[in-house]
């Protein structure tokens, strides 16, 4: 069984599962390779001059994997609770983690379908977004969401730290106690 499994491999998503396999969280990254970043060119991304789309989501699924996320390509397709956590069933297999994120960009048919709560956006064009609090919890305990399914902006910059967010939120949940990321420099 994985620690938290994340739907959706753009900067939201790729970005929780750097955070919760570097904090040695058994971690599994689903890619549906439809995200729309997949069409973006960014030049306002922090730290980095310029990227397409395509090269800044691959760049972020290898740190992701760098730190032990297992990366998953395909379709999750239903999401079930158990005694233990979650199933999660795919076009590809079925797994199961303690906890999901889900990190879906626009596409919110799935989380309707399990029962998460949606509300309307309010960036242009994201007309349904997952309803969360602060910390990213949704209705469903033990399901989180981040980046722009839960509301935040479309922006790259924003979706990665939403993602990072929430994922500090899982990890400090499942340790029982506020975990903090802070690497100190090599010399």
């Amino acid at each position: 069984m994985y620690d938290i499994a994340i739907i959706g491999a753009g900067p939201a998503g790729a970005s929780a599962a750097i955070f919760t396999a570097k904090a040695g969280k058994k971690t599994v990254l689903f890619d549906s390779d439809k995200g729309m970043t997949k069409r973006a060119w960014v030049e306002n991304h922090y730290g980095v001059p310029q990227i397409s789309g395509p090269e800044l989501v691959e760049t972020g699924k290898k740190q992701a994997a760098k730190f032990g996320a297992e990366l998953v390509e395909t379709q999750v397709t239903n999401v079930q609770k158990t005694d233990g956590g979650f199933r999660l069933e795919t076009e590809t297999g079925s797994y199961e983690a303690k906890h999901v994120i889900f990190a879906t960009g626009v596409a919110t048919d799935l989380a309707e379908k399990i029962g998460l709560r949606t509300k309307p956006g309010t960036e242009p064009r994201i007309k349904t977004v997952i309803d969360v609090d602060a910390n990213g919890k949704t209705n469903i305990d033990g399901i989180w969401a981040a980046g722009t399914v839960a509301g935040v902006s479309v922006h790259t910059i924003i979706t990665a730290g939403d993602g990072a967010k929430v994922a500090i939120n899982v990890i400090s949940e499942l340790n029982g106690e506020r975990y903090v990321d802070h690497d100190v420099l090599k010399k």
